[in-house]
């Protein structure tokens, strides 16, 4: 079994650290990382609980093939009750903090209470311990991890950390990890800031070498390595162009939300596309785009490295910013970009890599800011309030409300709460495009029915990454459906969003599901932990999981009438591309998913679905 059998619970309050044998009827049940961390998180705390207040928790978990040979093993997840939602929260991140954390013994950490100073947890193999972070405190990620690997004078160090978004309540910071990987929605980042804990400094030289069968797994990893490398999305496109090779082909189809979804189609978005940042730039002759970096384990490597233009004027003083660091994923170019209506490709990645410097989330900072331009567009919001002229397509406007909001400044306050809060302060909340709190990712639910009733069902607000029907309704995978066709998407949902929970809870990345499935990740779980998980088995723990979380979602308040999409979206008809003319069919598909899930008309586990799955 490649669990590695043993938790750390920190107790920020008391300034303890103490080690625990990990539950594995919980593990063989929920397998690892989200669905393992949310078991012992759902166990522990109450569903009502204030977030940001010390009785909250926050876990940072692995799953079983973090950490070991299996393509794309360096996942972790951090989970907690969220402080943008209020509902569960659950935020993925790659790099190699994950395997590190896994190679130094250890599944999972507990951190409960709230230290009276700024602490940071140090882990080198068995030596734990709770450290003063005063020094780090007010200190961006990329600072806070230069200092710890040169006061622990350890290169290899790996760092988990809060910048000043997460100290200063930002509701949408960022955990970074290896300067530019982040679990990066929910609001983990504040509840860490809250309890004083600016960071996890991880060393592990143990390794995972306790497979319950080595020679199947190598062999079996080995096959599925073959799959990803042949797969033309997983071994050429991702590789070639990161999740970035979207940007023209939801435009094109019409699906691209533009000023905050009042269109489907943006006129600039070849200009911030992935083609555009490999083609070199009229000012200096140099790419944007400088190589591809992979994650621990990946043989994908989808990740970005790019440089800015040194004359831009978001960084023409600031040599700081002129170095190759993490670029832009088609998330982040849409959130600043289209969502905005600008196409100034540097502007976003200036936007971009101070979302990394101090840790918040693109997605929820630039829908954020989408609002606000609207509402500055109505007159609602003037330059005084602002601090800046800011209608839609202001490069300088982005810019500017990136940095306040970095550092919490003036009306960066405002920005920082999220777009749910911010609309209804000023009347508007039909403004705020999101669910639950959450602001939706970079596909419109009109034109792309499936995505639409994700958003709204998804347990922690919106998101595409509970349930990536676009791979079926746009890229064909596994089989192609009709993105404008409401018909069978019910069903289509329930069954990415439960595969995904057994995905993310293996430790692997999501981006596999490109070339595999569950009869894909089944051996590699069998050959590493035990043969009776089968494909049916994680379909099971998949749907498990899903049920436990709204269990969760259900207790702290959330009713079927929170499963909803903004009303643009339910009444206002997408103007040009495939899906023109329409509107989201939710109110249809939510009674069957409702069904197709075993729940009752208010969204409520039946007795009956409840006993199926052991809960």
């Amino acid at each position: 079994m490649s669990w590695a059998g043993k938790i750390l619970r920190v107790n920020l309050t008391a300034g303890t650290v103490a080690v625990e044998p990990l539950r594995m009827d919980w593990a063989r049940a929920y397998i690892g990382s989200r669905g393992l961390g949310s078991k012992y998180l759902i166990s522990e705390i109450d569903p009502k609980v204030d977030p940001l207040s010390p009785d909250n928790k926050i876990i940072w978990a692995t799953g079983p093939l973090t950490g070991t040979m299996a393509s794309t093993g360096g996942r972790y997840t951090v989970i907690t009750k969220g402080p943008l939602t209020g509902a569960i929260a659950c935020s993925n991140s790659g790099g190699y903090w994950g395997a590190e954390l896994k190679m130094a013994g250890w599944d999972m950490i507990i951190f409960e209470g709230k230290s009276p100073k700024p602490v940071y947890l140090y882990i080198n193999d068995d030596t734990v311990e709770l450290r003063d972070a005063s020094h780090l405190w007010g200190q961006s990620v990329w600072k806070t991890e230069e200092a710890l690997k040169t006061s622990l004078q350890d290169p290899l160090l790996r760092v988990s950390s809060i910048g000043k978004s997460g100290e200063t309540g930002v509701l949408y910071a960022a955990v970074v990890n290896d300067l530019h990987r982040a679990a990066g929605r929910s609001g983990v980042g504040a509840v860490m800031g809250s309890k004083n804990l600016k960071a996890i400094a991880v060393r592990g030289t143990k390794g995972v070498g306790n497979l319950r069968d080595p020679k199947a797994f190598m062999q079996v990893t080995k096959e599925k390595k073959k799959i990803l490398a042949e797969n033309a999305v997983t071994g050429q496109g991702l590789p070639a162009y990161g999740t970035q090779v979207l940007m023209n082909v939801i435009n094109e189809i019409g699906g691209l939300p533009t000023r905050n979804h009042r269109d489907v189609q943006f006129e600039g978005a070849k200009d911030i596309s992935a083609e555009a940042m490999a083609t070199p730039r009229a000012t200096d002759g140099k790419k944007h785009l400088v190589t591809n970096q992979a994650c621990f384990g990946c043989t994908i490597a989808c990740g970005r490295i790019s440089k800015m233009d040194e004359g831009h004027f978001t960084v023409q003083n600031k040599p700081q910013y002129w170095g190759a660091s993490g670029g832009l994923e088609y998330e982040a170019a849409w959130a600043l970009g289209a969502a905005n209506g600008v196409n100034d490709l540097e502007a976003l990645q200036y936007a971009n890599l101070l979302c990394n410097e101090e840790g918040f989330d693109p997605i929820s900072f630039g829908a954020t800011v989408g609002a606000v331009m609207e509402l500055y567009e109505m007159g609602v919001l003037t330059k005084e309030q602002l601090g800046i002229e800011a209608p839609f397509g202001s490069a300088q406007a982005l810019a500017y409300f990136a940095e306040i909001t970095a550092k919490g400044e003036g009306f960066g306050k405002e920005i920082g709460q999220g777009s749910k809060r911010l609309t209804a302060k000023y009347g508007h909340p039909d403004l705020s495009m999101s669910v639950k709190g959450q602001e939706f990712p970079a596909y419109d639910g009109r034109a792309i029915q499936g995505i639409g009733l994700a958003y709204a069902t998804s347990n922690r607000g919106a998101c595409h990454l509970r349930g990536y029907t676009i791979a079926s309704e746009v890229l064909g995978i596994p089989v192609k459906t009709e993105p404008t066709e409401s018909e069978g998407k019910p069903e289509l949902v329930k069954a990415f969003q439960d595969a995904t929970a057994a995905f993310d809870s293996s430790g692997l990345c999501i981006f596999t599901t490109f070339a595999w499935s569950l009869p894909d990740l089944a051996p590699q779980l069998q050959a590493a932990c035990d043969d009776a998980y089968t494909t049916e088995e994680l379909e099971k723990i998949g749907e498990r999981i899903w049920n436990m979380e709204r269990e969760f979602n259900n207790a702290a308040g959330f009713t079927a009438k929170d499963d909803s999409l903004p009303k643009r979206l339910l009444t206002e008809a997408a103007k040009t591309g495939g899906s023109k003319g329409m509107v989201s069919k939710l109110p249809e598909m939510l009674p069957k998913y409702y069904a197709a899930r075993g729940w009752d008309s208010e969204g409520r586990p039946t007795a009956e679905t409840k006993a199926r799955l052991s809960l």
